[in-house]
């Protein structure tokens, strides 16, 4: 089984059009994931990680409905089946 990674709309066109990915390697964190998709489409995960690879601060990354930011980062474990969401920011007043 794969891990998901749902992409919004502003980074389907760094990959192809698709707006899910499926990572078929094994992989037992976000940060893992997201290198396997750096591996096929690099554009993608240049939007979502500085260049010290870190999540960019506009960036929300969600394992199911909880932000990686509020369980364990990057290093947030993942599972096969899994799915990774990738929502920008949104902010205004």
């Amino acid at each position: 089984m794969a891990i998901s990674v749902v992409l919004p709309q502003a980074l389907t066109m760094y990959a192809r059009g698709a707006g899910t990915l499926a990572v078929d390697a094994s992989c037992a964190t976000v940060a893992q994931a997201l290198a396997r998709v750096a591996e096929r489409w690099p554009a993608v995960t240049d939007r979502v990680l500085t260049e010290q690879g870190e999540l960019r601060r506009h960036v929300n990354v969600f394992v199911g409905e909880e932000s990686v930011r509020f369980l364990d980062g990057l290093a947030t474990p993942v599972a096969d089946g899994t799915t990774i969401t990738i929502v920008p920011a949104v902010s205004g007043g």
